[in-house]
């Protein structure tokens, strides 16, 4: 009998039954006609089989089988394991220089993990919460805004929520549940802290007139602050989802024009053509126009801004000064307070290791993505159409992706891993509804490109599914280096 077990993952014993062998065991590759009557192949026709092609030979001891819904696996007899990675693009990757810092998600929350710092001594030992679920947004405000900075501490030990009129032991299904439905209410624009943004409603932003809908909201801007922190601390997630520039905010990064492309295009449009042309035809200056309740009043950029003209030799500045506006000074005071309460307990020299699109992932986490919806609401463009064969290695390489990836690509592509409530048929563009495209451009020595403002991604045509593959892994991983979004 063999002596090592079949890894959960790949659902192997599945791949037995239709192969009539077991995968552990090395034995010679099935042949065609047997390949064919199985619905599995070792060496499928658009990867380079074991015994050659563009990568060469399988290391010695490993072999290439195809699990039944198509994706390749590797199986290593020398120490009785199997992975969905390609042994051969490991050793690749092992030989390139080490980029400036390391772009492992796991690797860095698990530093953050390790790094923590856990409660004072002489803390209780759990923290309880008593909420009504009707009013759940202001008895968690009354349960955790008041702490003192000498109190916080006790956000750091076990939560123990209960909800009122329900008799359960919080092991932390309870406490799970209670971070869902209070971020749910935390975020939700009918209160006035947060607001969509100018091209979806399912991605948030913070208002900017928020103060006029609530005259505590510094103190509740703090405690959403307070309740993310305690989200990251503990392990569990918020259910919201920002903006690009509210992370890059977080981690006190410069906002560029790119990052308004996906949250308002007509900004975009407007500021990238002052930038390509001259407009002093355009009498623009150094103000602009502030609207609350239908009452616009002029706001000077710099001191003395209204008389001061944009010309070709400041219209750079003109446009920093607008994208600073536009997202960082009119909520500066609303999210210093956000990050005074993160950082209560998340201290910044922790989370600073993190992109921006790390930090959503920290916050909220991995959605369930679904291959299918999103393939069945996909658009092509130019020669590209379902039954391509690029397409085909496309989709294919999105399914071998795990979920960390899967929600990269998204991020890389629409600005954001965040899915609608009904599926990919509901994803927005610039111009409202806007299905997820793909369009044929570029060569085959090419790095795939997004345009997130129209949800499309521009994919050279790719000579081979490995090719496919690692180009598109690579524009996701190092996009700001190679500039892949615009």
């Amino acid at each position: 009998p063999l002596s090592y077990p079949l890894p959960r993952s790949l659902q192997l014993i599945i791949v037995c039954a239709s192969l009539q062998v077991d995968p552990r065991k090395p034995s010679a590759a099935p042949s065609s006609g047997a390949a064919a009557a199985s619905g599995g192949s070792a060496a499928p026709p658009d990867r380079p089989s074991s015994s050659g092609g563009d990568l060469g030979p399988l290391p010695p001891g490993w072999e290439e089988r195809q699990h039944q819904d198509g994706r390749p696996f590797f199986i290593d007899h020398n120490t009785r394991s199997t992975q969905w990675e390609d042994p051969r693009i490991q050793k690749a990757e092992a030989t390139k220089p080490a980029v400036q810092y390391s772009r492992d998600y796991k690797q860095k929350y698990d530093y953050l993990r390790a790094k923590l710092r856990k409660p004072a001594a002489g803390t209780p030992n759990r923290f309880e919460i008593k909420v009504r679920r009707a009013v759940i947004l202001e008895d968690s405000f009354k349960a955790i805004a008041p702490l003192t900075s000498n109190r916080t501490n006790l956000m750091k030990t076990r939560l123990w929520v209960e909800f009122d009129g329900e008799k359960g032991l919080d092991y932390g299904g309870v406490s799970r549940e209670w971070f869902e439905l209070l971020s749910r209410e935390m975020f939700n624009p009918y209160y006035g802290l947060f607001e969509y943004s100018a091209s979806d409603n399912y991605t948030l932003q913070i208002n900017p007139n928020s103060g006029v809908c609530n005259e505590e909201h510094l103190a509740y801007f703090e405690f959403i602050g307070r309740i993310c922190g305690m989200a990251v601390y503990h392990g569990k997630l918020v259910d919201g989802f920002f903006v690009r520039p509210f992370y890059k905010m977080m981690l006190k990064k410069k906002i560029t024009l790119q990052d308004m492309e996906s949250v308002d295009s007509e900004y975009y449009n407007s500021l990238k053509y002052i930038l390509e042309n001259d407009p002093e035809d355009l009498d623009l200056c150094f103000c602009v126009d502030e609207e609350l309740f239908g009452q616009v009043t002029a706001k000077d950029l710099k001191p003395n801004g209204v008389d001061i003209p944009v010309t070709n030799a400041n219209k750079k500045e003109y446009v920093d000064l607008v994208i600073h506006w536009r997202f960082v000074s009119r909520v500066e005071k609303q999210m210093n307070s956000f990050i005074k309460g993160f950082t209560e307990l998340i201290p910044f020299n922790l989370y600073k290791i993190f992109d921006e699109r790390e930090v959503e992932l920290l916050m909220c986490g991995l959605e369930t993505i679904d291959v299918d919806d999103w393939r069945r609401n996909t658009n092509y463009r130019g020669r590209y159409n379902d039954h391509d064969p690029v397409i085909v290695w496309f989709w294919k390489a999105v399914s071998s992706f795990d979920g960390e990836m899967k929600s990269r690509l998204l991020q890389f592509v629409t600005g954001t891993s965040r899915v609608p409530m009904n599926g990919f048929s509901q994803l927005h563009g610039s111009n409202g509804p806007q299905k997820f495209c793909i369009e044929c451009w570029g060569k085959p020595n090419s790095l795939p490109r997004a345009h997130t403002c129209f949800n499309r991604l521009d994919l050279p045509p790719y000579h081979s599914y490995h090719e496919l593959r690692e180009k598109v892994r690579l524009a996701i991983e190092n996009c700001e280096g190679f500039e892949g979004v615009d």
